[in-house]
């Protein structure tokens, strides 16, 4: 089952769209919007999914759903918390600035909480006000959950997870090292992100989903060219189990929390760092990754961040070469 929130008002109203992203039904006669369902998920969910199957038997009204009338799924949320499962590009990252890479990094998941009262749409403009703050794309995945009571374990986290999507964690990488040397964390270099067009559920991906991990090469274009295609089901050091989890320590998360994977981050076949795809790697997910490549190679970035009248473009595909999330698409603007 895919659901999506069209633009309407703050939360949006649910629609169930088709597996091919064509058509979509209204689904408020159900669940007005998708954190009501989230709230009430083990009744309105099979409803749903009756819906969902009555749309692909093509017996219920449809619409043609267009994703530029799509606002993210959960047009905002009550918890957004993001992660950093691929460490290998947290490695590297450090290893350009010279800074030791601590060992519970691999084994005590990094996290921040991310503002969450309003994202912005899978085909809106980034608004940026200064070239200088450094934007930045981050593809990376994402999960919501249900309803999680506190210190549940790996496994049990998993079986909490209600959807999975993809996400554009913006990133203003200009403001982050001042920021984060106030010891305080992220804030005004983490502006809005945006989500894919759709939400999935588990049992629809298949194979792809394995309980923990979303299987795929992640596409990434940066005006017109290929910049990613890393797979997410590599090198991912913490499943989404263990992050659920570790959110979920010490405190109850609520339904329609919005866990982030981090940038999804590859290495060479040889075991180095990852390299362009004009290379015969598999790119990168972020530039701040291709600049610190950059600067371990040759001692500095060369490629520049996103400025004004720059577009991104954010997609997993299927066997049949389909986006199964549908498209993030969005262009820098000056705001």
């Amino acid at each position: 089952m895919k659901l999506a929130s069209l633009k309407s008002g703050r939360d949006g109203k649910l629609v169930v769209v088709s597996n091919d992203l064509a058509w979509y039904a209204d689904a408020s006669h159900i669940c007005p919007t998708m954190q009501a369902a989230l709230d009430n998920w083990e009744r309105i969910a099979p409803k749903l999914e009756a819906l969902a199957t009555d749309l692909e038997h093509d017996v219920i009204p449809k619409e043609r759903f267009h994703e530029h009338d799509a606002a993210s799924p959960l047009p905002r949320a009550y918890q957004w918390a993001d992660g950093s499962a691929y460490v290998n590009h947290v490695a590297l990252v450090r290893q350009a600035r010279g800074a030791e890479m601590p060992e519970s990094f691999w084994h005590d998941p990094l996290m921040y909480q991310g503002g969450s009262d309003g994202f912005l749409g899978p085909r809106d403009d980034i608004p940026l006000g200064d070239v200088a703050w450094g934007c930045d794309m981050e593809a990376e995945v994402v999960v919501v959950t249900g309803d999680v009571p506190m210190g549940v374990s790996t496994h049990e986290a998993r079986e909490h997870i209600r959807l999975v999507g993809l996400t554009n964690d913006v990133s203003l990488r200009g403001l982050i090292p001042d920021e984060l040397a106030k010891g305080f964390g992220f804030f005004q270099s983490k502006p809005a992100s945006a989500f894919s067009p759709v939400f999935v559920t588990p049992q629809t991906l298949g194979s792809r989903w394995d309980g923990g991990k979303l299987h795929g090469a992640l596409c990434v274009d940066l005006n017109g060219q290929p910049l990613g295609r890393a797979d997410a089901g590599v090198d991912m050091t913490f499943d989404f189990g263990q992050l659920v989890a570790h959110a979920a320590k010490t405190r109850n998360l609520s339904a329609g929390t919005i866990v982030g994977s981090g940038t999804v981050s590859n290495r060479d076949a040889d075991g180095g760092p990852g390299k362009p795809i004009g290379e015969g790697g598999l790119g990168y997910s972020c530039l701040a990754e291709v600049r610190t490549i950059e600067t371990i190679q040759s001692g500095k970035p060369v490629t520049p961040f996103m400025k004004a009248g720059d577009t991104v473009r954010i997609w997993m595909e299927d066997e049949k070469h389909h986006p199964i999330f549908g498209v993030i698409e969005q262009t820098v603007v000056a705001a």
